[in-house]
């Protein structure tokens, strides 16, 4: 059930106050280093002219998924936008401790994304999950949280929302994403548990690990200014996507043999059930196993790591609630423009693998 409290205040921050129009560089400590050092996690406030909504941005759950970090970083230096009404809460990595290790997990080796909202005397992740949602999420009214894939993985951009709670299914909707994911998400997930404590939140899953990608980039920053469109905060005018396609469920494919694999899709495709993924053969060529799609749906994740054992995931395969839904978005695939974001994201996701026609098999 849906909890409601009363926020925090964003004009103060300890005895540090952020009057409107200003932007703050914060450092909230967090935790100690093993040398007694202390850690801190960078926080920007900006607050604009107006009372408005509270909008947090989080990235680096997990410390290795960066694309949202550099989006953030986007929006700090450059300002893209005018913030007329509410306050912006940008945290760039919020698992600090894994970032510093360029690990997904916290130096005690705790998922943070599946720790909130924490204990304050807990481990070390539950003591950093209780303090960002006592500094930052209860501070917001809605949060967008910016995700990757695991590591030797590839997403295709999607959201990932709640449709259930009226709030995430309007961001959602609005970010612009060509897929949505419906689902409360996790047990102990930032996303999840801020919506049962009165916070909407969505999550975007994009990219990969270690990087800052170009085009995921300019479709996450486009996302957040159309949601702070939606919320009245900026005055822009909202860039829908060019279609939409809900899914509730997922499927992965995986290798049945160990081997090596020549993709023949790539993130973002329409695929058929039946229709070969990937060509499995040995070292010196030898053929294995085609690995074929058991559904109708588009390529939502992909194994970026040719080298393949006996039931790792080579693709994940989003599935269409409707045979109807299917085609209407292979035709709206099929009729986008060239220099659109959706174009450059498919063109530079596919530059992570090999994507080359499907040869007979011998």
């Amino acid at each position: 059930m849906t909890k409601t409290t009363k926020k925090k205040s964003v004009a103060a921050w300890g005895n540090q106050t952020i009057e409107p129009g200003r932007r703050k560089r914060l450092k909230i400590e967090i935790s100690e280093s093993f040398s007694g050092s202390r850690v801190q996690l960078p926080v920007m406030v900006w607050r604009g002219l107006e009372d408005g909504p509270v909008l947090g941005i989080t990235s680096a759950v997990h410390g290795d998924e960066i694309n949202g970090t550099g989006a953030i970083l986007r929006i700090v230096d450059e300002k893209p936008f005018e913030l007329r009404r509410g306050s912006l809460i940008m945290v760039p990595v919020v698992n600090v401790l894994g970032f510093e290790r360029h690990s997904r997990y916290s130096p005690d080796r705790r998922d943070l994304n599946r720790s909130f909202p924490g204990s304050a005397n807990g481990s070390l992740t539950a003591r950093l999950a209780r303090l960002v949602f006592e500094e930052i999420v209860d501070r917001c009214d809605y949060l967008v949280d910016l995700h990757t894939a695991a590591v030797r993985r590839t997403n295709f951009p999607n959201v990932r929302a709640d449709y259930n709670n009226p709030d995430c299914h309007r961001l959602a909707s609005v970010f612009g994403c060509e897929v949505i994911v419906d689902g409360k998400g996790p047990e102990g997930s930032l996303r999840r548990t801020a919506v049962e404590a009165g916070c909407p939140a969505i999550v975007i899953e994009a990219g990969e690990v270690w990087k800052v990608e170009p085009s995921v980039q300019e479709l996450t920053l486009r996302g957040i200014t159309n949601v702070l469109g939606e919320l009245g905060m900026v005055d822009d005018l909202e860039t829908p996507a060019p279609h939409q396609v809900v899914v509730e469920e997922t499927r992965w494919v995986r290798a049945g043999n160990g081997g090596f694999l020549k993709f023949h899709v790539a993130p973002g495709d329409t695929v058929s059930k039946g229709q070969t993924l990937a060509t499995n053969t040995g070292l010196l060529g030898d053929y294995h196993e085609a690995i074929t799609s058991a559904h109708d749906g588009l390529v939502l994740g992909m194994t970026t790591m040719p080298a393949v054992g006996p039931g790792d995931p080579v693709a994940q395969i989003a599935l269409p609630r409707t045979a109807k839904q299917m085609r209407q978005v292979e035709e709206s695939i099929s009729d986008l423009e060239e220099d659109t974001i959706e174009t450059q994201v498919r063109e530079h996701l596919a530059t992570n693998i090999s994507v080359i026609e499907i040869e007979e098999s011998p």
